[in-house]
Order: C-alpha cells, then structure tokens, then sequence
C-alpha cells in the first residue's frame, strides 16, 4: 500500500509554463512540476521528492529553495502554485552531491540517500487515549495516488468511484481478541495498535466514541455477513470508513458532532481475509441501513457519497477529482476509485488496486489539517 519514497524516475515530458518565460512544467506520471527552464529533458532521470517530505538544509541549498517551502522551518514539501501553475513536488538529479557517486537506475528508492523523512502532524489530544497491543487484529491500510500509477486501471474495466471525506480514517473491528470489538486509527492500526471503546482513558477518543456511537451498525454488519455470506460467527469483520466533523479536521461538513461514513468492509484476519466488492459493500450498507433504522435513536453508519459506476476512462478521472462535495457547500477533497471486483494490480507491485486522486482546491486551501 501507500508508502512515502523518493524514487528515480524518467522525465515523461517538458512543456512551456503558460505564465513565465524562464520555468517550464516537467511531467513524471501524473504529477506536474515547475523546473527552471532547459535544465531537462524528457528521458532525463530525476529523483521525485514528493509532497510531504521533509528536506535537509544541504539539498534545499543545493536546489537554491532557501526559505521557499513550507513550514516553520521552511523545509517542508507542499503543492503550490507558480506564476497559475500547480506544482506538485520536487526534481533532484542523480549528478546532485547526495547521489553523484551511487549508480541509480528509473525505480531505484533514494529516500534514505536523499535524508528524506514524512512530515507527521502533531496529533490533538481527543485522537489520543489509552491504546493496547493487538497486532495479530489490526489492518495495514492506506491508498496510493493515482498520479503514481496513471496505468493501474484498465480502460473500459468497471469501476466505482466515490467521494474522498477530509476527516479520519476510523476502523470499527468486531475480534475475539478484544471482548465487545475496538475502534483504531491509521497510524495505530498499522503500528498494531487498538482503543477498546470501554477501557478508562478512551472516554473521550475520537475511534472509541465513535465504535459507541455506531455500533449497532458493526453488529448489524455481523448479522450480513453470516447471513448473506455464510461467514463463521467466530470470523473477525471490519468495518472501515471516515470520522468527520466539526473539531476532526479545517473541514468539517457542516457536521457538529463527529459522524461516520464507511468506504471499506473487511472479512476474515488479517491478511488472510478479503475486502468485499462494491456491489457487496452496497447491499451490506443497505442491510445495516435497515436493521438500524428499527432502533430507537441509533445512528446508522452510511456509506460514502458515490460519484460515478461504469467504464473506466482516465480522461474522466479530473472531473471525478474536482467539484462541490455532496455533502457541504465547499469543493470536495477529491475521489477515490476501486475495481468494482476486488484485484490486484501487476502495475502496484501486486498490491490491492484503489487509488486516490486530491483535487487542486483542496491542496491549495490555506490552513489545512491532515491528522491519521
């Protein structure tokens, strides 16, 4: 899944900026990237410094970014726009003095070479609490950009596409290692780490409050999957989705409570069980909805806003990224698109095939979060 490199890449294409004489945009995958111009040619290798990476002093000198990126010690990679054009990461050639005297190739990793590290935001204290040790129950998950695989998808393959929520990955687990099921976040999910809902210290846990708050909807899950896919009782399910709402992330929805939308549904253990395909995740949504909805106040946990079912085409991938969001009256963080029958991808190294696509407003906004 999504991991944070620098790789060697070939240059796709140079092209003219449309607003300055001396830059042009450089293409590597779908990315875009301001360089000063004649320095490169398409062919040429570079490695990608790619958003989020914290750069040491001696490449920002050598890159002649002194006090241009971001942060407060201005070290920090962000998209921005130059002279109207966004610029999405950085270009290092392998004759700069990190990588002068290694032989790189395309597809070569360079992030320790580089002194890279991922910026990684403070987390505020109601994301904290009171987490146990639970590494055989916990998912490792995250989504690749689809810049960084334009070619996973086949054209005219079936795909389903769904808005992308600015708020917090949230998994809700019913796993016999844990009695009464736990909630975890991105980041302690993949460090193998839980908050059970009812230990002291998690009263006020954001994933905690909201396994309380949504979990007639992981039981009613419980009930879908044994009776409309024959899954044993004593089969760990999961349920995966985004914490949104006032207080969670700079964009909030217009949601003063936290709510929860789901985008995933997980069956078995850890890494021996399967996602379920869309059509699937559509029908359980469905059951849950109407099993909760007989329950005297119990929120029901809904599924993401769709945006598109049907044919691939990546010319329609912009469209799909960009406009208002359907559940606020601002534009939307941008989609995400899976197969409509889960696979892997040859082009992601094997890995399962969903991918993210961020719309330009989105990573332009002044003051934004992006708490895991």
């Amino acid at each position: 899944m999504s991991a944070f490199e620098s790789r060697i890449y070939p240059i796709e294409d140079v092209i003219p900026h449309p607003n300055a004489d001396r830059l042009e945009l450089a293409a590597i995958g779908g990315y875009r990237i301001v360089v000063v111009k004649d320095k490169y040619r398409p062919g040429d290798l570079v490695a990608y410094i790619p958003e989020a990476a914290l750069v040491p002093d001696d490449v920002i000198a050598e890159l002649g970014l002194e006090g241009r990126l971001a942060g407060k010690k201005k070290n920090r990679v962000k998209p921005i726009k130059l002279r109207g054009a966004l610029s999405e990461g950085l270009v290092y050639p392998p004759t700069g003095l990190r990588l002068k005297d290694r032989q790189v190739a395309a597809g070569d990793v360079v992030t320790d070479f580089l002194g890279l590290v991922k910026y990684e935001p403070p987390i505020p204290i109601h994301m904290s609490g009171c987490p146990e040790a639970h590494p055989e129950a916990t998912l490792k998950y995250d989504i690749e950009a689809w810049k960084k695989f334009p070619a996973a998808f086949q054209e005219g393959e079936r795909v389903v596409v769904t808005e992308k929520i600015h708020g917090s990955w949230c998994c809700l687990a019913d796993h016999d290692c844990v009695p009464g099921g736990f909630a975890t976040s991105k980041g302690m999910s993949a460090k193998g780490l839980a908050f059970p809902p009812d230990k002291p210290g998690n009263e006020d846990n954001l994933y905690a409050r909201a396994f309380k708050q949504y979990r007639d909807s992981l039981a009613a899950f419980r009930r879908y999957t044994g009776e409309r896919l024959d899954v044993p009782a004593d089969r760990p399910v999961y349920l995966l989705g985004e914490v949104y709402g006032r207080g969670v992330q700079d964009l909030h929805y217009g949601a003063l409570n936290p709510r929860f939308r789901v985008f995933d549904a997980f069956i078995g253990r850890p890494r021996r069980g399967r996602y379920l395909d869309r059509d699937e995740l559509k029908d359980a949504l469905q059951f849950i909805g109407e099993a909760v909805s007989a329950i005297q106040d119990a929120p029901v946990a809904l599924g993401v806003p769709p945006i598109y079912d049907g044919p691939y085409s990546a010319d329609l991938v912009p469209a799909w990224t960009s406009g208002p969001s359907n559940l606020a009256q601002h534009s939307r963080e941008g989609c995400v698109m899976h197969p409509a029958v889960e696979r892997s991808s040859a082009e992601m190294h094997g890995d399962r095939l969903i991918l993210k696509n961020v719309a330009e407003e989105y990573l332009l906004r002044k003051k934004g979060t992006s708490y895991q």
